[in-house]
């Protein structure tokens, strides 16, 4: 889904919106009438070539990328693929002159100076020309390209680890995990990029190890954990902190939106594993500053820690610099399920809202199609509500979302609605309009999100309307 931002979201004063004339960064555009962000999703769905290939994907030489630099035969390169972007002129904010700095070469530093938080694999999917060819050389960088039978889902689906000598790549299909080497995206291929020890060239590869090239069920793979270090630990509410996790070198994991990974600690000689589903830095979109250098190396947990708890107590006491095995991502939630939804609606209690926090984030950011996204947050007393502040501004600035608390044990002076989830509540809460496609997801502890799910099929919401995230 194309990356449609409201036109309050981000903040006015967020990094990711174009600066304003006299300042710095890149200024927009009067767009003509017919060109908007809307009309552009428009087009890439109407089938039309907007490469002038008829759907073939090509390798692209350097002396190849640098004939196609006009207003009407311009390509670019951004990580490695190839894009036509002549089709897109029109409909840049930031007009042609911006665009056809990238003309005919290598685009991504200019990219990144300038709109790095774009979801740019998406905006220009129908406009993929292919990959860069990569030249025979004795550097220290090596790319190894798979092709595949059939596209993969995203870039997020695949883990990288080097542990040992040995390089372990997994690629999450669905219910399936395959094993075999690191994706790139929508093209139906995988790569992964090494560096040699010292400059020459290989006399072999070497052997396959075990279970190489094999298809597995999810449920039945076997778990596989790396070490990773706590870098920082972020006060959240009274009881609750945002850890923050690094990965190994060598490892690139990211988690997909919705997936758990397991913590798993030696406590009195006894193994814990326990799921927790990871967050963003923050609820609002990081600025460009703040998200360089993180996204592919840090894991963020929102962990709430109790004091008769058999892991959060130890959690709670580990020093930065210490280590925590931390798992694949896991859990069935698939984005699937988001597809052209118009209304969503997040029924969580307690830290039942972190998955949720990650699926509003991406609601806003990339589901062009959602009109409303509702959240109905459930604690005990004020002080228990997690990110209330981010939440009440991010309410303020974009008016597709929306929030409500509901406290079990308010304070005398709390004025919202107080006590748990009933029947009464979700009436007002789940309204489906006309020509709507909606979807509910839940999560809390389990006996919040046992009765909350059959509450909603009671306001005729059909098994497909509806996730239940468990842990």
């Amino acid at each position: 889904m194309l990356n449609v931002p409201s036109q309050s979201f981000p903040a006015a004063s967020s990094q990711q919106r174009v600066a304003p004339a006299g300042q710095s960064g890149r200024n927009k555009v009067a767009l003509k009438p017919g060109h908007s962000l809307m009309d552009w999703i428009r087009v890439a769905k109407s089938g039309r070539d907007l490469t002038g290939l008829r759907g073939r994907l090509i390798d692209v030489t350097e002396e190849e990328l640098q004939k196609h630099n006009t207003r009407h035969d311009c390509w670019t390169c951004i990580r490695g693929m190839v894009y036509n972007v002549s089709p897109y002129m029109d409909f840049h904010p930031g007009g042609e002159e911006e665009l056809m700095k990238a003309a005919g070469i290598d685009g991504t530093d200019l990219f990144d100076q300038v709109h790095r938080w774009v979801n740019y694999e998406s905006m220009l999917k129908e406009c993929l020309v292919g990959r860069m060819a990569v030249k025979a050389s004795t550097a220290l960088k090596v790319n190894i390209v798979v092709y595949t039978k059939r596209k993969l889902p995203s870039s997020g689906c695949t883990i990288v680890d080097l542990q040992d000598g040995v390089v372990r790549v997994e690629v999450l299909l669905g219910k399936m995990s395959y094993m075999l080497l690191h994706t790139a995206c929508a093209v139906g291929k995988i790569q992964v990029s090494m560096r040699k020890a010292a400059k020459g060239k290989w006399e072999e590869l070497g052997e396959s190890l075990e279970f190489h090239d094999s298809l597995f069920r999810m449920k039945d793979r076997a778990i596989f954990y790396r070490e990773c270090m706590l870098v920082s630990k972020t006060e959240v509410t009274h009881d609750t902190w945002v850890f923050r996790l690094q990965l190994p070198l060598g490892t690139l994991m990211h988690v997909p939106v919705g997936k758990h990974i397991y913590l798993k600690a030696l406590i009195q000689d006894s193994e814990v594993v326990k799921p927790y589903t990871p967050v963003e830095e923050t609820l609002v979109p990081a600025t460009l500053d703040s998200t360089q250098g993180t996204a592919a190396t840090d894991i963020f947990l929102m962990i709430k820690v109790y004091p008769d708890g058999v892991l959060t107590p130890h959690l709670n006491n580990l020093n930065i610099g210490n280590h925590l095995s931390v798992s694949s991502p896991d859990g069935p939630f698939s984005l699937r399920l988001l597809r052209e939804v118009t209304h969503l609606y997040l029924l969580a209690a307690g830290t039942g809202f972190t998955p949720m926090a990650r699926v509003i984030r991406l609601a806003l950011q990339d589901l062009g199609s959602l009109r409303k996204t509702k959240l109905m947050f459930f604690n005990r007393q004020e002080r228990d509500i997690l990110w209330h502040s981010e939440l009440d501004v991010l309410a303020a600035e974009d008016e597709r979302f929306q929030v409500e608390y509901i406290l079990s044990e308010p304070c005398d002076g709390w004025t919202g609605r107080k006590g748990r989830v009933e029947s009464s509540m979700l009436t007002d809460f789940l309204v489906r309009p006309e020509g709507s496609k909606v979807f509910v997801c839940v999560c809390g502890p389990s006996a919040f999100t046992e009765l909350t799910v059959g509450l909603v099929r009671q306001h005729c919401f059909s098994e497909e309307e509806i996730h239940a995230f468990q842990g």
